[in-house]
């Protein structure tokens, strides 16, 4: 027995739009470049927390350069 797209979204816990838009968003993507595609995203979150942590030293030791402590 084959569950229809909107059984298929109720038991998943997500709207229509929301499977419409990943089809259209991923729909051509195989297992692995799905993969890829996540481990790109969670390292370049990763990044993007590295350089805002060292744009906040670099503007703490700027401040204690110039004696505003």
């Amino acid at each position: 027995m084959s569950m229809s797209t909107a059984q298929a979204c109720r038991v998943l816990g997500i709207s229509e739009a929301t499977l419409c838009r990943w089809r259209q968003r991923y729909g051509s993507m195989n297992r692995r470049e799905a993969k890829e595609l996540r481990e790109l995203r969670e390292q370049n979150a990763r990044l993007k927390q590295l350089l805002g942590q060292a744009e906040l030293e670099k503007a703490a030791l700027r401040e204690l350069a110039e004696g505003n402590f």
